[in-house]
């Protein structure tokens, strides 16, 4: 089992199907194939069953993939190592909340690439699950999510506490608790989102029964649904303050419990720190 046979099974792993790998790869299908096969008569066990839409990993192959990617990311991380002369260089893949990335990150990531133009980064947002999930994939370096993030393989270092907002639009001054407005529409980000979690908990403890709930992917696109009057979300008073100075959203008193959340740099405890790393750490620190 050689590094090319790894990376073909951790393609075909992902894509699920051999045709969809080959795809990817520039390979022929029946290439692939023979290549799987010939890994499954090596590892002296089925990886894959297979069916008409593709393929599903066996226990075995689950296994297999789980120690691929180790080896793969080791790989990977050696080569950085050899590289290293104390100039910050190659890659570094940064995932945040989309509301934070909004607000905080644009002034950061300048700062640092004014610093270490020579370091490619990259920005994925989305929920404080899906973060989390890819920095144990090794799929990015370090988030910025809500905290705490308890997880063993995890570091987690405190960075912001953001006060929230539970905000809609324009309301008649004679409405002045968010209690008057029951039977409205919630506006949520994705499941794994922690204000979406926040909201529906609230909800929840109070005993009120929300209209319909609405997943946006966008912010932009729930601020304007919001400022339409389509329902009511929760979010940071840092992304929603604008819009309530200008009169086109109200806000309303929370409960202390739900008044805020921490936001939190989490990366794996096993992660190399190269010099693209630490002057990243560094440059927040500042």
């Amino acid at each position: 089992m050689d590094i090319q046979t790894m990376k073909l099974f951790q393609t075909v792993a992902k894509q699920g199907s051999f045709s969809a790998a080959a795809e990817e790869l520039n390979y022929s299908q029946s290439n692939v194939s023979i290549k799987m096969q010939q890994l499954e008569n090596s590892m002296q066990s089925p990886l894959f069953y297979r069916h008409n839409r593709g393929i599903k990993l066996t226990t075995k192959g689950t296994l297999l993939l789980e120690y691929t990617e180790k080896i793969l990311h080791l790989m990977d991380e050696t080569s950085l190592v050899m590289l290293e002369d104390g100039t910050a260089r190659g890659p570094l893949a940064i995932g945040s909340m989309e509301t934070f990335a909004s607000v905080y990150l644009p002034k950061i990531l300048a700062n640092y690439h004014k610093s270490n133009p020579k370091v490619r980064l990259s920005l994925t947002t989305g929920t404080t699950t899906d973060n989390i999930e890819r920095i144990l994939e090794h799929d990015l370096d370090l988030a910025f999510v809500t905290g705490p993030v308890n997880h063993t393989d995890l570091i987690q270092q405190p960075f912001k506490t953001e006060e929230l907002a539970l905000v809609t639009g324009n309301e008649e001054s004679s409405v002045t608790s968010w209690k008057d407005i029951t039977n409205r529409t919630l506006l949520v980000f994705p499941y794994g989102c922690t204000y979406r979690k926040n909201l529906e908990q609230l909800v929840q403890h109070e005993g009120l029964a929300p209209k319909q709930i609405l997943e946006f992917n966008s912010l932009s696109a729930m601020l304007a649904s919001i400022c339409a009057g389509l329902g009511m979300s929760l979010l940071p008073l840092s992304i929603v303050d604008k819009y309530i100075k200008e009169g086109l959203m109200t806000s309303y008193p929370l409960p202390e419990a739900y008044s805020s959340l921490k936001t939190v740099i989490v990366y794996r405890k096993d992660h190399y720190v190269n010099t693209a790393f630490s002057a990243f750490l560094d440059c927040l620190s500042k």
